[in-house]
């Protein structure tokens, strides 16, 4: 056996490609009816299903240097600020995609209720026309479980029906009505002005589903797509896809009024925070500055005092340099002073106040870089917690940059301080100067120094609160709408020409897959191609049709059909394999038929063949060799069961032409029985009457055809081979396993069996004479649906 599998498994080197594409193209109404169903499976698919459609919007991030965004920009000509960098556009995306904005956008839209018409096949969601509209009572994120949609039917401008299933019973409410259903407490009030309620009257409900704030929130994050639109650009474009092209524009046109809205708060946020730090300021610089003016008031009443300047104009000429100059930077000094007790009173989430006026190098960058920590910082604890890695990472930045801003004061207010104990010491050596003025002129001239010093400063923060009253009104938004949301025209998905091209391939690929896994799992003999492919030199001289139920299993007389016309050609591809053979030159030509196994139909080809020899006029005598399981009698009523050739090998007295008899079939057909079943066969083909008998068959007939048994069961074939003159060797077609091709193979090439020609019996219609292609067509007529019969 394991040189048998092993001759069976032997493939040609070349493929012939032309066989491979016709094993599919035989079939081709196969294709045909799959690649039709597939393309009307496809033009349901589009006829029906529910179109796509892409909505976009773009806008623009302004690049705001000097933006509005700490509350020192009012102090910004102080040179306490300087610009601000733009915030992280990577940033923006974020704040985009967020949990917080979403929600504003599906809580201002209310996306979480939805109204449907159902129609006969596809549904369609009313947006901005529904006949209704829903509020809910009990809170979005305590809604029960599952959330069963409901129906609404207007039955008229103050009434209507409202069930929950189905089938279920429809109650009647009036508009505005609390009512209580199993997914929470709500109420329905009219849209008298929808044009669907106009066209529809009060036929056709409307189905309600509502879903939680969470899950929508969750379903339109994972949809809104946020993305740059080219890496040159601050230009951000916001994408939706769904069926309805109308709440697509109007969530991605919420979803930009929102962002600006959110930027709006913060920078108004800021602006509030500066008026807030001003107002306190200027209600302590009104206190001291009364002081001021008081105590100025009681000095000269209680001295008697109108105008002691005059005697020290000289000296005070020269002295108003260094008083300007003290008084700038007293100035300085008290502002200085005053942000840092700010920032000493002040809480972690305050915004810090800047330019003011504060020069030393570092301190501006360091409270900008503060106040944008804390904003970002502010801005995450809206959608987390104290806990979150990133508000704890931003917590130490920001002690971080309040101690650089606290460092870079302190180091201004030692400057500053310095600065004023040089100035007062030199006003000290002209004060010397001056020595002859009163003191009282001296306290004078400190009560009126502080007075202007105090009114400067409240002047000053009056004009900053104006400004900032201004900025806070006048406040743009920070994105720029580049388009508004606007819908394509066609359809996303799904696409036409992907459906019908892959309607257009699964048509082609589904035939040709079956067609090729069942070639593929097919372990039997089809084709004679096939054997010719393996077989060498060793001829295949017949492709018997496989035969109806119907028709007899004999060639009859005259018979112009298909299976008569194969023994006919089988006939004559005979004679050329007697052709050089001088062995036995003028007798009867022996033709032993064979096969592998039972059930090949060596018998039925036996006999055709006999009968098609006959109607030759040549002598013809069909042999049953096969004495272990005789066959012959299927084809011969009454056929004698005990008188054969097992008798003429025990009886040796008995002549042979005792046991031949004539055929009712054909006149020049004669056939020899088997006899009765032997005990020990091989036993008896051994015997010199064998030779005697094959001898004198030829002496008596043209042709002796020989019905063997096959040869892989049992040795009696072999035994008698070598009386041969041809052996006719047969295989049926999807029958015979084609490593069995191998058994005969290995018997040819070791010269078991002799002059070994094939016969492929059984062959369907489409598999013969090449593939049906060049076959019998001549004989019979077919009409196209015969033909598309065959080749179903």
């Amino acid at each position: 056996m394991e040189d048998l599998d092993k001759n069976a498994i032997q493939e040609p080197s070349e493929l012939n490609l032309r066989e491979q594409i016709d094993q599919y193209l035989r079939y081709w109404p196969w294709f045909v009816i799959s690649v039709v169903v597939a393309i009307s499976i496809s033009f349901l698919y589009l006829r029906y299903a529910t179109p796509i459609y892409k909505t976009v919007a773009s806008i623009l991030i302004k690049d705001e240097k000097n933006s509005a965004l700490s509350e020192l920009a009012a102090f910004q000509d102080l040179g306490l600020t300087g610009s601000l960098n733009q915030a992280g556009f990577e940033n923006e995306i974020q704040i985009l995609k967020s949990k917080s904005l979403t929600e504003r956008v599906v809580r201002e839209l209310n996306l979480n209720i939805r109204y449907i018409a159902e129609g006969n096949i596809l549904d369609s969601e009313l947006v901005g026309k529904s006949p209704i509209t829903v509020t809910i009572l009990t809170s979005g994120d305590s809604l029960k479980e599952p959330l069963v949609p409901f129906y609404v039917l207007p039955i008229s401008e103050t009434n209507f029906q409202l069930w929950e299933e189905e089938g279920s019973e429809r109650k009647e409410y009036f508009f505005g009505d609390k009512i209580s259903l199993s997914v929470g407490d709500i109420s329905v009030s009219p849209n008298l002005q929808s044009s669907y309620y106009k066209e529809n009257s009060q036929s056709v409900p409307i189905k309600v589903l509502i879903n939680s704030i969470s899950s929508t929130v969750a379903a339109y994050r994972q949809n809104v797509q946020v993305e740059k639109l080219t890496d040159q650009s601050s230009v951000i474009q916001l994408s939706l896809n769904s069926p309805n092209t109308r709440k697509s524009e109007l969530v991605l046109n919420e979803f930009i009024r929102q962002y600006n809205q959110d930027a709006m708060d913060d920078r108004n946020m800021v602006s509030r925070n500066t008026a807030n730090f001003i107002k306190g300021r200027l209600e302590i610089i009104a206190g001291e500055l009364d002081s001021v003016e008081t105590g100025k008031v009681e000095f000269k009443e209680s001295n008697k005092l109108t105008d002691i300047a005059t005697e020290g104009q000289l000296f005070l000429e020269n002295e108003s340099e260094f008083t300007k100059r003290v008084l700038e930077t007293e100035t300085k000094l008290e502002l200085v002073n005053t942000v840092i007790n700010y920032i000493k009173d002040g809480n972690e989430s305050n915004l810090l106040p800047a330019n003011l006026g504060i020069e030393t190098e570092g301190t501006v960058s360091a409270i900008t870089a503060y106040n944008q920590k804390v904003l970002e910082r502010n801005r995450l604890l809206g959608s987390s917690t104290e806990k979150n890695p990133v508000v704890s990472n931003l917590n130490e930045q920001i002690e971080g940059l309040k101690s650089a801003v606290l460092a870079g004061l302190n180091n201004a207010k030692v400057s500053l301080e310095i600065q004023r104990n040089d100035l007062n010491r030199q006003e000290a050596i002209i004060g010397s100067k001056i020595s002859s003025i009163p003191s009282k002129e001296k306290l004078f001239r400190g009560i009126n120094r502080q007075q202007e010093i105090k009114e400067t400063l409240y002047l000053y923060l009056l004009q900053k609160r104006e400004e900032n009253a201004i900025s806070l009104a006048v406040t743009t938004p920070k994105a720029k709408v580049v388009d508004y949301a606007y819908s394509s025209m066609i359809p996303v998905s799904p696409k036409k020409n992907i459906i019908f091209l892959a309607a257009l391939i699964l048509g082609l690929l589904a035939p040709f897959s079956v067609i090729y896994l069942r070639n593929l799992l097919d372990n039997k003999l089809r084709t004679k191609e096939y054997i010719e492919r393996r077989a060498n030199d060793t001829p295949v001289i017949g492709e018997i049709p496989k035969l109806d139920t119907k028709e007899p299993g004999l060639v009859q007389k005259n018979d112009r059909s298909i299976y008569a016309e194969s023994f006919r050609i089988m006939r004559t591809n005979l004679q050329y394999l007697f052709a050089g053979k001088p062995k036995y030159e003028g007798q009867g030509k022996t033709v032993f038929v064979t096969s592998t196994i039972k059930g090949e139909g060596k018998t039925q080809v036996s006999f055709n063949l006999a009968l098609t020899l006959a109607a030759t006029g040549s002598k013809v005598v069909l042999v049953g060799a096969d004495i272990r399981n005789p066959q012959l009698h299927r084809y011969v009523p009454n056929a004698p069961s005990t008188n054969g050739i097992v008798e003429y090998l025990v009886h040796k007295d008995s002549t042979l032409k005792e046991y031949i008899q004539d055929s009712d079939l054909n006149e020049n057909l004669s056939l020899l029985y088997s006899g009765t079943i032997p005990p020990n066969p091989a036993e008896l083909w051994m015997q010199d009457r064998t030779s005697e008998m094959f001898a004198e068959l030829r002496e008596n007939f043209d042709y002796i055809i020989v019905d063997t048994a096959p040869c892989m069961l049992v040795t009696d074939t072999f035994l008698i081979s070598e009386h041969a003159d041809a052996t006719l060797y047969v295989l049926r077609a999807g029958y015979t396993e084609k490593r069995l091709l191998g058994f005969p193979l290995d018997n040819i090439q070791t010269k078991k069996l002799k002059n070994v020609a094939f016969v492929l019996n059984s062959v369907r219609l489409e598999n013969l004479g090449y593939g049906n292609k060049y076959g019998y067509h001549y004989i019979e007529d077919q009409t196209f649906w015969q033909k598309m019969r065959a080749s179903f």
